[in-house]
């Protein structure tokens, strides 16, 4: 089976970013940091989302990041599938935490119960065929949105388009450069069709 152990940020200070995540999620080493100084500006073309079981973690989670240097994208919010908001890592990752939940069932608590990594693709038919190729199973696919079946990853994994996924996350879809992203698995190295690398875990 298919599994995404980790994902690698490729940050300008990885000792600030540590901090940053250690303050503002409490991540373990399903994401972890190293040092870059590869060009990139605007959209990255990906976003990472925590999903967690109620609203008041959401509205801590994003509270926790915001203290510890995180810009807002969109502010936490209820909307028709539940409740989230979107912040801007200092190290520019950008960060969806939320959950389908419209009501708390207990105490706020700091558990996240699911990591996604959303991909832009331009192609995203194009994109999906390769993943296929590459042994990965499509859970969900409608439109310009492909989720992969990944029961036992800690990662999960899910494409794109750059415009929609862009949208979601509030910023302009405009970007060049480094993706400054790594992906740890026990399928790679290879890099896929629109620039993601892929590392042996």
């Amino acid at each position: 089976m298919t599994s995404i152990e980790s994902v690698t940020l490729e940050v300008p200070d990885p000792a600030a970013a540590t901090a940053f995540y250690a303050s503002a999620f409490g991540l373990g080493t399903n994401v972890r940091v190293r040092a870059t100084d590869a060009p990139t500006s605007g959209f990255r073309g990906f976003t990472m989302s925590l999903i967690v079981s109620q609203p008041s973690t959401v509205s801590g989670l994003v509270g926790t990041a915001v203290e510890a240097g995180a810009t807002t994208l969109k502010p936490v919010q209820k909307s028709l599938w539940g409740y989230g908001g979107v912040v801007q890592a200092p190290d520019g990752a950008i960060w969806k935490v939320a959950t389908s939940a419209k009501k708390d069932t207990g105490p706020a608590t700091r558990q996240v119960d699911k990591i996604v990594l959303l991909m832009a693709a331009a192609d995203v038919a194009a994109s999906k065929r390769f993943y296929i190729d590459q042994g990965f199973t499509v859970g969900k696919s409608f439109g310009k949105y492909v989720e992969f079946a990944m029961p036992s990853s800690p990662v999960k994994l899910g494409l794109y388009g750059r415009r929609a996924l862009a949208k979601d996350a509030g910023v302009a879809p405009d970007g060049n450069g480094s993706h400054r992203l790594a992906i740890g698995s026990d399928i790679g190295p290879f890099t896929d069709p629109d620039g993601f690398a892929w590392e042996t875990k």
